[in-house]
């Protein structure tokens, strides 16, 4: 291609209506989202164009960035780029493609070669048609014959997990869920079975996935959660869990409402709840909450307002005839009610409402106490309560030491920045001065 000029990329480029300074642009911020920063200039592109081919590691910068700007998948071929070699396959068999997922994740030195922790925009979604009745695709006979008692201990694996990752953050637990799924879920997957234990598997195996890919997030590896996400979808098509595909979609939205991708979410959100069949209250307000907060993102305040009400009337109903479901509870609906409402520019009142979901949230939950209670201090500083929020962070300091999550690293980043401008407040520089000597070494 060196001596060709690049005619598919110089179409995008038109399309998109960039300058080839916007574009060097846009392309260095996918660098900096994915951990491995580059700085590309108009003489970048223009080389580009004129046939040099990008290194292999910025052609999926490349592809997202013009994805995300025309609001469409941007091809290899289209950008006038050769294939990749040697990415994650998405074979058609699921349980192969499980293997080189789980795989990708226990090796972090693939990960950046890989694009990894890259969202997509343009990621397709498998409906839940295309999803189901394709189980035979994973049962080969080549191990031995399974029974309930295996699903329960792959359900059991999958509650541990999730509770330390409640507890300490997911750093340290992925790895494990990951190795899980490659040396024992993937050979129940093709062990022979009965056909309702054979469903099972599947559907525990869906859970384990939609566990793995949201405690990516938690680590800021977007690609990588979208990938495990995907495969939780087929698993629970293939195992007809409707309940597990309904969450996957969701766990989508939240991810991509919280990186501020509205538009995305409210489709994703709209989906988890069109393919929910015959929903209880709980499970409404679950689905309903986060209609509400991606609405909100996307400025849609009549949507917003909307769904949040029905949200809380659903929530009433639970709590009087069901058990809790998952975490969903009404800590968790009053941190949606916070949400909408800072969208809406109700900071104050966002502020009421986090506050409620912290005295109702259970202390087991102590990721989303670290996470929550920023966005509370965040806000109360935006109002000028620096004391309040100098105290909210404190209580934040207390937990952080104990969790491992590149989200609350995140926001304890942010509380170091926004106390900067402060430091001659005595209790303003205390704080800033622990949160310092708060630092977590380096994950690696």
């Amino acid at each position: 291609m060196g001596d060709r000029k690049n005619e598919g990329l110089a179409r995008l480029l038109t399309e998109s209506r960039w300058t080839y300074r916007q574009f060097a642009l846009a392309v260095n911020r996918l660098g900096t989202e994915t951990g491995t920063p580059v700085k590309y200039d108009e003489s970048s592109v223009h080389h580009w164009l004129g046939g040099t081919l990008p290194r292999k590691a910025v052609r999926p910068l490349i592809l997202e960035a013009l994805s995300r700007k025309l609001a469409r998948p941007v091809t290899h071929a289209e950008a006038g780029l050769p294939a990749p070699e040697g990415g994650p396959s998405t074979p058609g068999d699921t349980v192969e493609g499980l293997v080189d997922l789980g795989r990708l994740d226990m090796d972090p030195s693939r990960r950046g070669v890989l694009g990894a922790g890259l969202f997509s925009v343009a990621l397709t979604i498998p409906g839940w048609q295309d999803v189901v009745g394709r189980a035979e695709a994973v049962r080969s006979g080549r191990a031995a014959r399974i029974g309930w008692p295996e699903v329960d201990m792959v359900v059991a694996m999958t509650e541990r997990v999730s509770e330390l990752d409640d507890q300490f953050g997911g750093r340290h637990a992925r790895p494990m869920a990951a190795a899980f799924a490659v040396n024992t879920v993937a050979a129940y997957l093709r062990a022979d079975a009965p056909e309702d234990v054979r469903k099972g598997m599947l559907s525990a195996a869906s859970d384990l996935c939609y566990l793995t890919g949201y405690m990516a997030v938690d680590e800021g590896h977007h690609g990588l959660a979208q990938r495990y996400y995907v495969k939780a979808l087929e698993l629970a098509g293939q195992a007809g869990d409707h309940l597990t595909y309904c969450t996957t979609l969701r766990g989508m939205s939240v991810q991509a409402v919280d990186l501020g991708f509205g538009p995305r979410a409210s489709r994703l959100a709209d989906a988890a709840a069109a393919a929910s069949p015959q929903a209880g209250p709980r499970m409404r307000a679950f689905l309903t909450g986060q209609q509400a907060h991606a609405a909100a993102r996307s400025g849609h305040r009549t949507e917003a307002l909307r769904f949040i009400g029905e949200a809380e009337v659903a929530m009433e109903k639970a709590e009087s005839q069901e058990k809790a479901f998952g975490s969903y509870d009404p800590s968790s609906l009053q941190y949606h009610v916070s949400q909408v409402r800072y969208e809406l520019g109700d900071v104050r009142g966002s502020i009421k409402s986090m506050q409620e979901a912290d005295a109702l949230r259970y202390s087991v939950y102590r990721r989303a106490r670290v996470r929550q209670q920023c966005y509370l201090a965040e806000r109360q500083l935006e109002i000028g309560h620096l004391e309040a929020a100098c105290e909210t962070w404190h209580r934040v300091l207390d937990d952080y030491p104990l969790v491992q999550s590149q989200r609350c690293d995140e926001r304890v980043g942010i509380m170091r920045s926004s106390l900067r401008p402060y430091l001659k407040n005595p209790k303003a520089r205390e704080l800033y001065d622990r949160a310092m000597a708060a630092r977590h070494p380096v994950a690696v």
